[in-house]
């Protein structure tokens, strides 16, 4: 079975299989526009196991800001058909990564940095010091999560993103993909990025344990940072585990607090947001031809 993923953007989904990608999205006048790039295959070194994961990571923000970039175009009609340039998409992922390393390493840092500061225990103890730096971490996640909830475009990504999830599920069951069998799925599923987001912040904690308590705080703000690439590729191999490995009564449980997180990010879609996602899969599949696997009346 082919491993399929994807990612919801504004007015629609983008899938993506081990050939390409391919980003379905409805105009206003209810028209489903493609675009589909076929892209190169991991050489045998990035596909080692935690290799792949910070691979993985690199191509989907690459992959990400120029599905929603046609996105955008293609929701709103804006004429400018000019694509994002290298360095503009460099500047983009840039400055989203810099908004993310002050909200979710920074500010984290400094609240545990400055509670050590009144409580002398906590400067003192590494376990103590990286759990209130964690759960600060989580806190402001969910807090940001919560917030963009309440914009109203992105609750409708939220829907597809939903939609995304369901039509995976059809597709790994092997079944048809139409909205009728897409629709009985849950709307979370175990290999979403979300999920992936909590483990990396789970496993963190672990990790920035064995960060000596004597550096100073830059010191831990760039070990922190540099850590990222390793951080990434780990989390993403227990990722693809907890995914095989999900009906199994202890992963289960290990994987729980990340659909319980998905509720916020994945909603339950309407029929439509199903059918443009069914159309993405569809798109993304054709350049598996003429073998197809699962899923083979889509």
């Amino acid at each position: 079975m082919k491993t399929v993923g994807g990612q919801a953007v504004i007015e629609g989904v983008m899938m993506k299989s081990a050939e390409g990608w391919s980003v379905a999205v409805r105009d206003p006048k209810g028209v489903i526009n493609f675009k589909t790039v076929r892209t190169k295959k991991a050489g045998r070194i990035g596909r080692l196991p935690f290799i792949r994961g910070m691979s993985a990571l690199g191509q989907a923000l690459v992959i990400g800001v120029k599905a929603i970039e046609y996105s955008g175009k293609v929701a709103y009609q804006e004429e400018n058909e000019k694509p994002l340039s290298s360095w503009s998409i460099a500047f983009s992922i840039g400055a989203a990564l810099l908004v993310a390393i002050a909200l979710f390493k920074f500010l984290p840092l400094l609240i545990a940095t400055l509670t050590g500061e009144f409580l002398g225990g906590v400067a003192q103890s590494s376990l103590v010091f990286n759990v209130i730096d964690g759960v600060t971490r989580v806190c402001i996640f969910l807090l940001y999560v919560y917030a963009i909830g309440f914009w109203k475009e992105m609750r409708r990504i939220f829907q597809y993103h939903g939609a995304e999830h369901k039509v995976i599920y059809a597709f790994e069951a092997g079944e048809e993909c139409t909205v009728e069998n897409a629709r009985k799925y849950l709307p979370f599923h175990p290999r979403c990025g979300t999920s992936f987001l909590l483990i990396v912040m789970i496993i963190s904690i672990v990790t920035f344990m064995f960060i000596p308590q004597e550096w100073t705080f830059l010191e831990k703000l760039l070990a922190r940072i540099i850590l990222l690439p390793a951080l990434a590729g780990i989390s993403y191999e227990v990722l693809r585990l907890s995914a095989k490995l999900k009906n199994n009564p202890f992963m289960s449980i290990l994987i729980l607090p990340g659909l319980l997180l998905q509720r916020m990010t994945a909603k339950e879609p309407d029929d439509s947001q199903i059918e443009v996602a069914i159309a993405a899969l569809k798109e993304v599949l054709k350049l598996d031809e003429p073998e197809k696997e699962g899923c083979g009346q889509c």
